[in-house]
């Protein structure tokens, strides 16, 4: 049970889902955050009879999950004027069929985190502002990273400054969670925010710094410019590994030469791609001596463009028949014109187990530049079904070529590599795992680093690293137009690079093992996105992974808003090391559901640590407009998912 401690005179904290700060004048209060609110029954025990205002330092859910307490009560509330849309309006950021643009998320993954119920905003504050309540001067500063609007306020107290920080930092100089900074596709836009902020706090040198996380940080100048120094060191190997937006058109391929098809190059006897000024389309092609091809990827391409390549091919190179296309990963880009190719070329489509579904079934998922999102109006993109659907190790006989088909993650953990031997070399085709030059030893080789791609290092670029290490390819072709000759130095390099991002990430965090803070999957619910008819129900299941080297109690409880109802409510055991386990629940509509889009919440405790409502779910009552009646949760069957 939650006790007040004393920090100081009149100041005190309470902890539920977050450090909840209590400053007393009299029998008055105003809280900083608010947790799950119950500090508000238990605040008579301080002698506060009347809370006049709670501050919140940001939007994120174990902040705020308690604020339907607030309802009908004379409290008033404040937050920063960027996030007051986050907790009014929070179903706005929340969507069932997103695009890449939207506001706050990650080529279409959502990276904020609003509350289930609406909170009413009395007050906003730029990012420069105060605030005075009973005399108490506030200084309100924005110091936006863990999320895009945060504030602290800072309280100067007998000359010295208080620090009410949120998840600016925690003590140690550690993130609360990485998957709350990552904004943008590996850019490191919010390390730098964070960065940026936490600088601007060390400027007050606080006595105390009070995070919305574990322990208080006394004398907090000196461990806020440590937590500087780790950021710098986290983005200075985060972003991509090559020199992306200025020099990569002059690495991207060395070894190509020009075919009678205009923009159609030649790798070897065999092996096509296009290449050109800023050309990064998604396409290899392996043309066999029978004139029957083979695609690697088709996607970004102008379809006149693509039809009159084709076309020339036809002409001029001796292409009678284009079998299949083979998709690489998850990512819409590289299939955005697989489609196409089979509907107006009579090609079949390929893929890997674990790749399939999320094209297939793509709004199951919360994740990353799914091929319905990007909603091109020039398009039909929507769903996408596949003719072949590859194991892991599945050895392919096309034509006069024998290829490999292994799991590769990388960019994303739903990645394939397909390599075998053309024209006297070992060629892998590797979508979007490595991208460089291999003569500069800057260069580590990594894309985009990206959480919500679906996997930690070690299910991602370290693997791929290794993994290629092993195979020891003469030859990549990669995605976006790359084509890297003898890239064993490289492979190390990544290899290298990655092992210190990984040590950077473990710097920064408070759990053991770093993929705990920075997996925004940790506890997911497949389908993520559920239709249910008014008086129905629908079947999903809620998957819970254990990073920790040992077991592994937890307790989560759905919490559905009026007219919706979650079976079991509360999910309780124990994963053992390294495991995932997998609970079937069921979500119900009553009769009476108000239609349209609803969000169901996870509150989390693992080992006994409330952690709060870190996770959620979206559930539609009635069809999604624009959809065919009955679509349900766009299942197509039961092929094989995902990792």
């Amino acid at each position: 049970m939650p006790r007040f401690r004393e920090i100081a005179p009149n100041l005190f904290q309470w902890t539920d889902t977050c450090n909840v700060y209590v400053l007393r004048d009299g029998e008055h209060a105003l809280l900083i955050d608010l947790g799950d609110g119950s500090v508000l029954p238990h605040l008579g025990e301080i002698g506060v009879r009347q809370v006049e205002w709670v501050l919140f330092t940001h939007h994120h859910r174990e902040q705020c999950q308690g604020g339907a307490k607030l309802a009908g009560t004379s409290v008033k509330t404040a937050c920063s004027e960027t996030e007051k849309p986050l907790f009014e309006q929070p179903l706005s950021f929340r969507k069932m069929r997103p695009t890449l643009g939207d506001r706050y998320s990650v080529y279409g993954a959502s990276y904020v985190r609003p509350p289930q119920d609406a909170i009413s905003i009395d007050r906003t504050f730029y990012r420069m502002d105060d605030f005075t309540w009973r005399g108490r001067e506030f200084r309100c500063i924005e110091t936006k990273g863990n999320s895009p609007g945060h504030m602290a306020y800072l309280l100067e107290v007998d000359g010295q400054w208080l620090a009410f920080s949120g998840d600016l930092m925690l003590a140690g100089g550690k993130m609360h969670t990485w998957f709350d900074t990552e904004w943008d596709y590996g850019f490191a836009d919010g390390i730098y925010a964070l960065g940026e902020s936490a600088a601007q706090v060390a400027g007050y040198a606080p006595a105390l710094l009070l995070p919305s996380h574990g322990d208080i940080v006394p004398e907090a100048r000196g461990p806020l410019e440590e937590y500087i120094a780790k950021l710098r060191k986290l983005a200075a190997l985060y972003v991509r590994g090559y020199d992306i937006r200025r020099f990569a058109g002059c690495d991207q391929d060395n070894i190509s030469r020009p075919t009678k098809v205009p923009h159609l190059w030649e790798v070897s006897p065999h092996l096509f791609k296009f290449r050109g000024p800023n050309c990064w389309v998604n396409f290899g092609m392996i043309l066999d001596d029978s004139g029957h091809a083979l695609l690697v990827d088709c996607g970004l391409f102008k379809r006149d463009f693509l039809d009159t390549a084709i076309t020339r091919m036809k002409q001029r190179l001796g292409l009678k028949q284009i079998d299949a296309v083979f998709v690489t990963h998850m990512h819409g880009d590289h299939g955005m014109e697989a489609g196409y190719i089979r509907e107006k070329y009579g090609a079949e489509l390929w893929t890997m187990e674990g790749v399939a579904d999320k094209f297939e079934r793509a709004w199951d998922y919360d994740l990353a530049a799914l091929l319905p999102a990007y909603q091109d109006p020039g398009k039909n993109l929507g769903l996408l079904d596949f003719d072949r659907v590859l194991a892991d190790g599945e050895t392919i006989r096309w034509r006069d070529f024998v290829f490999v088909c292994d799991w590769m993650p990388g960019q994303t953990k739903y990645h394939a590599c397909l390599h075998g031997d053309i024209d006297g070399r070992h060629v892998a085709f590797t979508g979007d795992n490595i991208c460089a030059g291999t003569d500069d030893p800057n260069h580590g080789g990594n894309e985009a680093v990206v959480a919500r791609n679906g996997g930690a290092l070690e299910e991602g670029y370290l693997y791929a690293a290794e993994y290629l290490h092993n195979i020891a390819p003469d030859l990549i072709i990669g995605g976006h137009c790359w084509a890297i000759d003898q890239p064993a130095e490289l492979i190390e390099r990544m290899r290298e690079r990655m092992l210190a991002l990984r040590d950077a990430f473990q710097d920064l965090s408070v759990p053991d093992d770093y993929r705990e803070m920075f997996d925004p999957y940790q506890v997911q619910a497949v389908p993520y996105r559920t239709i249910v008819q008014p008086g129905g129900s629908s079947g999903l299941r809620i998957a819970i992974r254990n990073y920790r080297q040992q077991p592994q109690e937890y307790r989560i409880v759905l919490r559905a808003p009026a007219g919706l109802s979650v079976d079991p409510p509360v999910l309780t055991g124990t994963i053992g090391p390294e495991a995932t386990v997998t609970i079937p629940v069921d979500v119900r509509a009553a009769a009476s559901a108000k239609p349209g889009l609803q969000m169901v919440t996870m509150d989390i405790t693992r080992d006994g640590v409330r952690q709060g409502e870190l996770f959620d779910l979206l559930v539609h009552v009635g069809d999604v407009p624009g959809e065919a009646a009955g679509a349900g949760s766009n299942r197509k069957g039961d092929k094989k998912g995902g990792y």
